[in-house]
């Protein structure tokens, strides 16, 4: 995992910081998205909270981890399973939220099906959750 780690900081063009590459660790072991709670529990208390904030807001600008929206009120974050960058994230996959164990899920090989939206709206992101029972829940 060290040199998985290793590989996508050089990607992504980021330093090597023990905090970037705990937090990493953290959703390279994780299948499914975590919330900043989630993450600073996975890297124990050797970060404070305003360091495991800055890394995630530098991996969401770097493309490295993406949001996930669910019906809670906790943002999400998951890997990027595609090559993002500053400039592109490419996310129009659907997530998944099991209602049993509350782990939500990318389903990266289900793709948002096209909208039509009346003239003059613009669309930025298109996000689709669907609930309810995971595999290891049924």
């Amino acid at each position: 995992m060290a040199v998985q780690i290793k590989h996508l900081l050089k990607q992504y063009d980021l330093r090597h910081t023990s905090c970037r590459a705990d937090t990493l660790k953290a959703f390279l072991g994780s299948p499914f998205a975590l919330s900043n709670a989630d993450i600073e529990q996975a890297v124990g208390k050797e970060y404070d909270r305003v360091t495991v904030y800055r890394t995630l807001k530098t991996f969401l600008e770097k493309g490295v981890i993406h949001k996930v929206l669910d019906d809670s009120s906790t943002l999400k974050y998951a890997l990027c399973a595609h090559t993002c960058n500053e400039a592109s994230h490419n996310h129009e996959h659907v997530h998944f939220k099991c209602e049993a164990c509350g782990n939500t899920t990318c389903l990266e090989n289900v793709q948002i099906p096209a909208l039509k939206l009346p003239q003059g709206y613009q669309v930025h992101e298109t996000n689709l959750l669907i609930q309810g029972q995971c595999p290891n829940c049924r």
